[in-house]
């Protein structure tokens, strides 16, 4: 009898092995791992950007884009360090943060191992943060000043209110109202602006 052909890709376990042997000689400063590397270009290890990446400064902005327009002034994002020009944010932050990016800056992919002494300070300081940020916003604090300055504009208006009214009753009080009124409808030749319903 026989059988249909095995299709399913083997695995060599032993390779395997000594690729994972090997990895483990390299992260502990063993045997460099590229031919870059074996020439004595040692790259550093990846680390975090310390500015900010500017996307949005020439967002809505229309550019005139000639034959001798330069490549760093024509329209996208011009990375200066691989002096390519990339349309979209999207595809500009995935090339900053890709491997040809990183290569021509001096960098390899890898991170430093974090050591456990450095994890708890990193914890410390985010903690330390988040302390900090909590005694800046208090909300209990910030209810009670919101009503203490609403109570403060409802006496402000109810004060000016109260000094309007005063206002208006004094002007009434020095004034003739039956007077007034009389000078003026003898200079119109009325007898009176009062209605005739009694």
């Amino acid at each position: 009898m026989r059988t249909a052909p095995d299709h399913r890709r083997k695995w060599d376990i032993e390779e395997y092995e000594k690729l994972a042997a090997r990895r483990l000689a390299e992260e502990e400063g063993g045997v460099p791992k590229d031919d870059e590397e074996k020439r004595g270009k040692k790259r550093e290890l990846l680390k975090q950007r310390d500015y900010k990446v500017d996307l949005d400064s020439r967002l809505g902005k229309s550019i005139v884009i000639t034959k001798n327009t330069p490549a760093s002034a024509s329209g996208g994002y011009y990375c200066n360090v691989c002096d390519c020009v990339v349309k979209d944010s999207i595809n500009f932050l995935d090339h900053i943060n890709g491997k040809k990016h990183q290569r021509n800056l001096g960098m390899s992919m890898r991170i430093e191992r974090s050591s456990l002494d450095q994890v708890k300070q990193r914890f410390e300081i985010n903690k330390q943060k988040l302390n900090e940020q909590k005694k800046k916003y208090d909300l209990d604090k910030r209810l009670q000043e919101l009503q203490e300055e609403e109570e403060r504009m409802k006496e402000y208006r109810r004060e000016n209110r109260l000094k309007r009214k005063r206002k208006a009753e004094t002007e009434t009080a020095t004034e003739d109202p039956e007077g007034a009124d009389a000078d003026m409808a003898a200079m119109m030749g009325f007898s009176g602006f009062g209605s005739s319903k009694k």
